[in-house]
């Protein structure tokens, strides 16, 4: 007789909070391919990359959540939920692990601030497979109809084929209806940039504190890159690693003759 295969275990984090509406969508497909545990932010965490708590406490608390899905809320970052996931909650690495469904693009210079970007790249260093997943769009009625095909499709290609060890995705998915995409493109980081300002405001009491604005600024003509394929109604596969070495500039600095 033969033994019964286990499901794979999912682990599902994210930077908006676990009570998004992106995590619960990216929860409904993972639950198909594995059992899936949520540790997830308590409240929102954009922007903090890769940061992880040093000089506080972090608190996790179990949640209701969806159905035969267990579910714990950190106070901590995302790349703390990924930490007490593998040593504490789960006691081993899981088989994959996940990151959003993002409200809004982590493409391009976004994925250095990102968050749910974050919590994926913290999984490669791990050795797990890791998949990080955004939606261009803020809204947090947003539609997922679309990202939850796109999930499931990669779900199962990473379950079946894997990746290279210490590499992770970054899929960024148009604000379009499934049966507008065009289409998945595995593409490069785009070189773009946010020219950023800071609004100078006063407090109701005359205090000043600023507000940080800014545009987004994309010079990169590249029909290979993250950027190209999303204003093209393309889904965007990013390969990314936490190697942040400058190869192409250590022959430059061996000139130097320190």
């Amino acid at each position: 007789m033969s033994k019964k295969k286990e499901r794979p275990l999912i682990l599902v984090t994210n930077d908006d909070g676990i009570f998004s509406g992106g995590i619960r969508a990216l929860v409904e497909v993972a639950s198909q391919y594995g059992d899936v545990v949520v540790v997830a932010p308590d409240k929102p965490q954009s922007g903090m990359g890769h940061a992880v708590t040093i000089n506080g406490i972090l608190r996790i608390q179990s949640v209701q959540f969806i159905e035969n899905v267990k579910a714990w809320a950190c106070t901590g970052t995302p790349v703390d939920c990924v930490k007490l996931s593998i040593y504490h909650v789960l006691g081993r690495k899981p088989d994959l692990l996940l990151s959003g469904i993002n409200h809004g693009s982590n493409s391009s210079i976004n994925v250095i601030y990102s968050g749910t970007m974050s919590a994926a790249i913290e999984g490669a260093m791990e050795g797990i497979p890791s998949i990080g997943f955004s939606l261009l769009d803020h809204a947090p009625d947003a539609d997922f109809g679309a990202s939850k095909h796109i999930a499931s499709v990669l779900i199962e290609k990473m379950l079946l084929l894997g990746i290279s060890q210490g590499t992770c995705l970054n899929v960024n998915i148009p604000k379009v209806s499934k049966e507008e995409i065009k289409g998945i493109r595995i593409c490069r980081q785009a070189k773009a940039y946010w020219e950023e300002a800071f609004e100078y405001r006063e407090d109701p009491n005359g205090r000043p504190y600023y507000w940080l604005t800014g545009e987004f600024k994309n010079h990169d003509k590249g029909e290979d890159t993250d950027e190209y394929a999303l204003a093209n109604q393309y889904v965007s596969v990013v390969p990314v690693q936490h190697d942040l070495t400058a190869y192409h500039a250590v022959a430059e600095l061996q000139q130097w003759e320190l």
